[in-house]
């Protein structure tokens, strides 16, 4: 059984939230509440639950080659700014998207990445971006704002906290024709209860001036970062480990469903092996982090994921079509089916748990190394949090710590 799970995890790829949950625990998530007996049975399945709080957020973000430094630390960032924005009561959904730009000229204006829960996708796109082009002064901001308001999947959900993200170190182009010029898209945004926060890189004024114009009028904030972005970056004795956890927990997935499906699912997948392949140890550590949350979940599983959807009761394993199930399980005899997945269960269970206390170590350690120097109010962690406790406590999410995950 142990060469079949490998096979299993070799040939479906996967990642999934715990099978089993202590008692007591009350979960709530792909809109469905699941209550667990004192047994650690599943005692009931309540999909009339009310959905979790949502978060959309959109990174605008400059890849012309003066802002290799912050897209660098872009890179490395992301999974601590989706584990501290998972850290808001009651725990939110959390969809990311990106809208990188440039300027007329070079070899794209803008490339648009869809709200998704699915962050590893995202990332992964995120990965191939390098800082090429620029060095003429101002790009085409205008385009980007107008992309990330128009053509971005913004739900209707006016109780949804809806933020941009923009990131630059050039003004925008004022003076081409046919532009959509970033006021009508800032009160675009407004109707659509989005707001504009405005980070700006280094020193130009004009810049500044603009930037701060934007926030303004969208009712966010503006900030200054350096180059670099400010961001802490802190290498930890724990990371190595629980990177490798964190692509262990992945072969634990088990997708399954039609071939359109498991087409989607491939794809997930890739992502997943290419950032355990090329992204740095400390990143794949806050991936581990964030995916171990109550939030991660949703990057975690994504969509048809066998393990989880049998343990949570949404589905039973004898509606389960065989031909829809990868190959390995379809080979074996429904009995070795079921015994498969619970132990792939059963292993997702165990490297969760150690990923969860590898993590509060971790925490423990960087807040160690933080604490003395002084502190990050500088950094662009800090500087980020505090504009998403501010924003999103209007909608009713809260932020106890005083400081991000780092």
């Amino acid at each position: 059984m142990k060469t079949a799970l490998i096979a299993i995890g070799l040939l479906a790829s996967t990642a999934t939230t715990v099978a089993f949950y202590p008692s007591g625990t009350s979960l709530i998530g792909h809109g469905t509440e699941i209550n667990v007996t004192a047994g650690g049975e599943l005692a009931s399945v309540n999909p009339l639950t009310l959905q979790r709080p949502q978060i959309e957020v959109v990174f605008v973000l400059d890849t012309t080659s003066s802002m290799g430094g912050l897209i660098e630390a872009a890179k490395e960032k992301i999974w601590s700014i989706a584990t501290t924005m998972a850290s808001a009561q009651p725990a939110p959904e959390i969809k990311m998207g990106l809208v990188a730009y440039r300027d007329r000229g070079d070899s794209y204006i803008t490339r648009v990445v869809d709200l998704s829960t699915d962050l590893d996708s995202m990332y992964a796109t995120l990965m191939d971006f390098q800082p090429v082009g620029g060095g003429d002064g101002p790009e085409s901001v205008n385009q980007a704002l107008a992309d990330a308001v128009q053509k971005i999947s913004w739900s209707e959900n006016s109780n949804a906290y809806k933020v941009v993200f923009l990131v630059g170190d050039a003004p925008a182009h004022m003076d081409y024709q046919n532009d959509v010029k970033f006021p009508v898209s800032i009160a675009a945004a407004k109707n659509k209860g989005i707001v504009v926060n405005a980070i700006r890189c280094g020193t130009d004024p004009h810049t500044q001036q603009q930037w701060q114009h934007i926030a303004e009028l969208s009712g966010g904030r503006y900030f200054d970062v350096n180059e670099s972005g400010d961001a802490v970056v802190i290498a930890t004795p724990f990371d190595k480990e629980l990177a490798i956890l964190s692509e262990e927990l992945d072969k634990t997935r088990i997708y399954y469903g039609s071939a359109k499906e498991k087409a989607k699912q491939a794809l997930k997948v890739d992502a997943s092996r290419k950032l355990h392949k090329s992204s740095s140890l400390a990143s794949r550590a806050r991936r581990a982090t964030f995916n171990a949350s109550e939030t991660g979940a949703g990057n975690f599983l994504g969509e048809n994921e066998l393990v989880d959807d049998i343990a949570s009761g949404r589905i039973e394993f004898s509606a389960v079509a065989p031909e829809s199930l990868p190959a390995a399980l379809q080979s074996m005899a429904p009995a070795e089916r079921e015994a498969a997945v619970k132990e792939s269960a059963e292993r997702r269970n165990d490297l969760r748990a150690q990923v969860q206390r590898l993590a509060q170590q971790r925490k423990d350690y960087v807040k160690k190394e933080i604490d003395a120097v002084g502190g990050a109010a500088s950094s662009l962690d800090d500087k980020i949090y505090s504009v998403v406790r501010e924003q999103a406590e209007q909608k009713g999410m809260r932020y106890e710590s005083d400081t991000p995950d780092y």
